[in-house]
Parts: structure tokens; C-alpha cells; sequence
């Protein structure tokens, strides 16, 4: 199952009170399920920036609950800053990380904002992403005169909130209003350069930043600034859409940086700033030697940095997800001013639920240990699945080691490409191993109902069913997918190198083990269920995947000891 994260960054107009800013935190950190990232309050702004992430839905509440706490805590009529704000939340947008796309997180800004509209009476206008006017995409349009405009904002169509437009009143004099909104990750990230030069640095921002460098008269760095016919600074663009940039020099390291921010990580990946900086710097004589992430990353820019390196290499990108990161790690320097853990600075690593035990995350001993106890599971479902797992493996490996060997150098994206859907097949065979385990699990979760009552009975029967039938389908899955490594590992076999074909041979022969062992408990599993069309359709599913993975195993086997006789 994929995960499904989003991050929320809301701004309150409280940085100076810290019991204020601490129930603001306990409200959100009141939904259980959310990790708490940073809380970062600045006395001059008077503002806090908070950054928790999560499920979507878990997420959604606690952003409500921290909106509502701090409608309570703070009265915008007597506040002051030195920052631009409009409410006691100002701005809260959220940002997805994994599995959730940036028009899911739309929707559900426009829900939380029309919530809070309804249920806290706070007006609330849509930005960026969620925007339900195109000019609104900018949060500076929407904040446009700030708080202070309020009383000539509200209760207008053109100005007024999205949601909750009235004319201005008490409650909204107390409140504010509140900008709510999506937007993509935004990454920080410092270029660390080989000078001290302050003034080389930002000519390599200026290159590369979106807003670019004033366009000066006769094309002189001396030159005054051009003006339109409006009067204003004619700039030139720099080669990066989505960043803002600036260079300065750093005391702790003795070195200047380019500075950036990258707001649009779909339109500027990490790794083509990170290019592209480099191009430009060497154009001026300076060499960038490293990188410096500030924050937090999502796990997807690494990968996609690891793998672009790789395939600059004509490497494969079919290699675990560890070994891509450790790529991108060393190809940008990100260790280069300190060591870089991604268990620290990776979101997804960062918020993983280390409480709850998974088999695939024991050693081969302790898995072999875990299933050998008194305890029922794992028992065959799992160990099939994990067979699953392991043909997958040895397929990925004889197309991990082909993309590698010379004598294939001009396929090596044919069988990088086989690796990385080896890598998915395993990754689904893993997840496998746990699901079945949590399927009979389930089962016997059924068992400690009450049964006293006639309802009592009948709800015991109805879960009973329910469970039962997911404890039917999931060794299903087991069959379905160990089926989808046979035309891979024919590949390995036909195509693949020839000095690792017994590997695809045993690979072929996992891939049959994990798919009768699986059969036997659809078998076992479907024979409990009262609903007998629902079990002999499964059954006859398991049957023909049965029969057709015998058929192949032979066929495959054969053309293998055939080509390795001596």
C-alpha cells in the first residue's frame, strides 16, 4: 500500500508568548498520529512557523484544531510585527510528500477553508494552488493591504474572503482572516563555492535565479538600470524558473554560497539546479564543491537525483533505494561541510512508525527464527510471499549485473529498465509477507468479539466473513504478482548474461514455490467462507494462475538445462 503523506506549514501571528505558542502545538499535536517536525518563533515578527506532517486526513484536522486554538489565544487588534500578516493564523498551506499530487492537497484546502469558515466564523481566502480566482494564486494578493484592509475587504465581492464574507465585525476584527492554500515543497539548499568572493557568488544567483539581474545601460555592469515606460527596472531572467537566490558569504566555513530557494520542485529538481549552478560557476572560474541542505527534503528529490547520476553513468537505476540516495549523497557533496544522515533530514524516514514491528524489516535469521516459534504467523502465506520476494530479487539481480557488463554497454537502459520493475515487483512481494500476517491476524481479532447478543452475533458473523474473504484475497495477490516475475525472468534467461543464468533458474523456481504455497491458502482460507459463488470464483482464479505458472516453470526450466550442459 502506498504511503500517503502532506506536510502543513501554518504561520501565527505569535512569536513572543511561548504558552500561547505551546497550546497552539498541543492542539495540533492532539491528533495522535502526526509528527510534530519544528517550531520556529521569532520575536521580531512576532510570528511562529510550525511544520508537522502526516496521513492527509490526520493532517487536515490537526491544522483545524490549530487554527481553532489559535483564534482563541490571539486577538489580532492587538497585535504587532515586523512581519506582513492578516490573522491569528495568517497562512497555512499544504505540501504533499508521498503519494498524495498537489491538486489532492488543492481539494483538501478548500475544504479546510471552507470548514473554518463555517465552524470557526473566520474568513478565509484560497492561494496558490488552491486558488478559486487566478490572480489569488499569489499570497501577496490575497494579504494585499493586510490586516488593517480588512473592514474595506470584507463584504465585497471583488476583495472579499473566498469563504465566510461578511461585512466586517467584532469576530473578524478578533480573528483575521486566514489564507489557506497548496503548494509544492519548497527546498533550501546552499551551494557551497571555492572563494570567498560575496560578489561572485551573487553573480552566479543572478545567472541562475528566475528574477534574474537588472538589464543596465550598454550592457555594463556600471551601467545605470534600464526602465520600461512605466518606470520600472527592466530585468534579465536568470536560467531557473521557481528559485529565488542570493550569494553571501558564510563565517563557520570560511566560504561564499549560492543561496536558494527552490520553489517549484517539479519545474527545478534538486539535481538540475544543482547543475546547473555548477555550469554557470564554472562559466565565472569558481567550481561548486558541495552542497548544504537546510531542512527537511522529501524522499523522492533524492531518488530522482541518485538516478538521474546513474544514468549519466549509463548505470542501473534498479538498485535499492539505499544505494540511490548514497549516490545522490556523494554526486552533490551533501556531506561535504558535515555528515549527511537521510534518517534525519529525509521526511519519510523521519516520521516512520518505528513502533509497529514489520517481518520484512527483521534479518533472514530473525525471520526464520520469528516463524520457526509457537507462534501461528507468519506461517506459509508469508514465507510465499517472501519466496515472491526473493524470485524477484534474483531476476533484478542478473538484470542489475547486465546493465553492467561491458558486452551489454548498448543496452544498458533496456535492462536497467527490467531492474527497476524488479525492484517493484519485489517491494509488492514484500509487502505481501506483512499483509498476510495482518490478514490472519484480523481473523482472530474476530474471535475476542462479544457473541451474547443475537446483534452481537450477527455483527461477530459479518466480520467474520469480512475477514475470511481478505484472508482469501491476499494469498491471491501472492499468486498474481509472483506470476508477474515469470516474463521478466524469461528475459534474464533469454537475453540476460549467460554466466548468471542459474540465478533466473532459481529465480524461476521461488517464483512456483510462492505461487503453490500461496494456492494452498486460498484453498484453505476460501473453504471458511458462507458465501460459496464469492469462494469457488477466488478458488478458480488461484486454479488457472495454478496451472499456467506449471506450464511455464517447465518450459523455462528445460530451456535452461539445455543451455547449460556440459
Amino acid at each position: 500500500m502506498k504511503t500517503r503523506i502532506i506536510e502543513c506549514v501554518p504561520n501565527f501571528s505569535e512569536g513572543r508568548d511561548p504558552q500561547k505558542i505551546k497550546q497552539i502545538t498541543d492542539a495540533i499535536e492532539s491528533v495522535k498520529s502526526i509528527s510534530l517536525l519544528d517550531v520556529d518563533p521569532g520575536e521580531a515578527t512576532n510570528r511562529t512557523v510550525v511544520t508537522f506532517v502526516g496521513a492527509p486526513e490526520d493532517v487536515v484536522e490537526a491544522a483545524f484544531r490549530g487554527i481553532k486554538r489559535a483564534a482563541e489565544l490571539i486577538d489580532m487588534r492587538q497585535h504587532h510585527g515586523a512581519h506582513p500578516r492578516m490573522g491569528a493564523t495568517d497562512v497555512c498551506p499544504l505540501i504533499p510528500v508521498a503519494g498524495v499530487t498537489l491538486e489532492e492537497c488543492a481539494e483538501l484546502s478548500r475544504r479546510l477553508a471552507q470548514r473554518v469558515a463555517d465552524e470557526l466564523g473566520i474568513p478565509t481566502y484560497c492561494y496558490e494552488a488552491a486558488a478559486l480566482r487566478p490572480e489569488r494564486k499569489n499570497l501577496a494578493v490575497c494579504r494585499e493591504g493586510e490586516y488593517e484592509a480588512l473592514p474595506v475587504k470584507m463584504g465585497s465581492e471583488e476583495k472579499g474572503p473566498d469563504f465566510g464574507n461578511r461585512p466586517y465585525d467584532d469576530d473578524a476584527a478578533r480573528t483575521g482572516a486566514t489564507t489557506i492554500g497548496a503548494r509544492d515543497f519548497l527546498i533550501a539548499v546552499n551551494f557551497n563555492l571555492n572563494t570567498t568572493s560575496t560578489r561572485r557568488a551573487n553573480a552566479i544567483a543572478f545567472d541562475v535565479r528566475e528574477k534574474g539581474r537588472p538589464m543596465r545601460e550598454g550592457g555594463k555592469v556600471t551601467g545605470k538600470p534600464v526602465k520600461d515606460a512605466d518606470g520600472k527596472t527592466v530585468m534579465i531572467p536568470g536560467t531557473l524558473k521557481g528559485t529565488k537566490a542570493i550569494g553571501w558569504f558564510i563565517d563557520e566555513y570560511g566560504i561564499a554560497q549560492v543561496s536558494m530557494n527552490i520553489t517549484d520542485i517539479a519545474e527545478v529538481p534538486l539535481h538540475v539546479a544543482f547543475d546547473e549552478v555548477c555550469r554557470k560557476a564554472d562559466a565565472r572560474g569558481v567550481r561548486v564543491t558541495g552542497t548544504e541542505i537546510v531542512g527537511l527534503v522529501p524522499k523522492r528529490t533524492l531518488i530522482e537525483a541518485g538516478k538521474y547520476f546513474l544514468r549519466k553513468q549509463h548505470r542501473s537505476v534498479g538498485i535499492p533505494d539505499d544505494e540511490i540516495i548514497r549516490i545522490a549523497v556523494k554526486s552533490m557533496g551533501l556531506d561535504e561541510l558535515k555528515p549527511f544522515d537521510p534518517r534525519e533530514k529525509v521526511i519519510e524516514y523521519m516520521i516512520e512508525d518505528s513502533s509497529t514491528r514489520k517481518l520484512i524489516d527483521l534479518t533472514a535469521r530473525g525471520l526464520a527464527e520469528e516463524t520457526a516459534s509457537e507462534s501461528p504467523a507468519p506461517g506459509g502465506g508469508s514465507i510465499s510471499a517472501y519466496m515472491g520476494a526473493l524470485s524477484a530479487a534474483l531476476a533484478t539481480m542478473v538484470a542489475n549485473l547486465t546493465a553492467h557488463k561491458a558486452a551489454y554497454d548498448d543496452r544498458w537502459e533496456e535492462f536497467s529498465a527490467a531492474a527497476e520493475e524488479g525492484q517493484a515487483l519485489m517491494e509488492r512481494m514484500l509487502h505481501l509477507v506483512d499483509e498476510d500476517t495482518a490478514a490472519f491476524n484480523r481473523i482472530m481479532d474476530v474471535f475476542a468479539m462479544p457473541k451474547k447478543t443475537d446483534a452481537e452475533k450477527a455483527a461477530r458473523a459479518e466480520a467474520m466473513e469480512a475477514a475470511t474473504l481478505y484472508a482469501t484475497e491476499v494469498p491471491l495477490s501472492t499468486m498474481e504478482t509472483a506470476f508477474a516475475i515469470y516474463p521478466l525472468l524469461r528475459k534474464m534467461a533469454d537475453d540476460g548474461n549467460q554466466s548468471s543464468i542459474t540465478d533466473a533458474g532459481v529465480g524461476i523456481i521461488a517464483a512456483r514455490a510462492a505461487i503453490r504455497g500461496a494456492f494452498l491458502n486460498v484453498k484453505i482460507n476460501a473453504a471458511g467462507l458462507k458465501d460459496r459463488s464469492k469462494a469457488e470464483a477466488l478458488i478458480a482464479r488461484g486454479a488457472e494462475i495454478d496451472k499456467e505458472a506449471a506450464m511455464i516453470e517447465a518450459e523455462l526450466l528445460a530451456a535452461i538445462d539445455e543451455k547449460i550442459k556440459a
